[in-house]
């Protein structure tokens, strides 16, 4: 278990860090509250990876998928969707499963998709500058 507590403007740096915690891990499942700050650590951790694309929520689109020198990131957002099989439908388990990297955001909606070594990352506002991220 990892844990940083760190200010907006040093985003970059616990982003790398996770990375380098993660070692191989592909799965990421990122739990928090709206506006807890999921979407735009996630953008962190892909300008991390140099991604080529531009990312954004996929709120509406559900998946977004980026590249980067190694291969793909599926961003994931389930926040629209109702329950697994709605999550599974929607070609949500074909990306967990691909082999690439993953970034999912309100992984609550579908937890029984999720394989069993996925990295969960906790983000809470401590301020409107300030967040704490617990990696499990």
């Amino acid at each position: 278990m990892m844990e940083w507590i760190f200010d907006l403007g040093h985003i970059h740096e616990v982003a790398r860090k996770c990375w380098i915690e993660a070692g191989a891990k592909k799965i990421f499942a990122f739990h928090g509250n709206m506006g807890a700050g999921k979407t735009t650590f996630i953008h962190a951790l892909c300008d991390e990876k140099n991604v080529s694309s531009t990312v954004g929520s996929p709120t509406f689109s559900i998946i977004n998928e980026y590249t980067y020198p190694e291969g793909k990131i599926f961003h994931i957002d389930l926040y629209r969707l109702r329950d697994e099989e709605e999550a599974i439908r929607a070609g949500v388990e074909d990306c967990l499963y691909s082999g690439d990297v993953c970034l999912v955001e309100w992984p609550e909606r579908a937890p029984g998709i999720f394989p069993e070594d996925a990295v969960h990352v906790y983000m809470d506002t401590l301020s409107p500058d300030t967040r704490k991220i617990i990696i499990k």
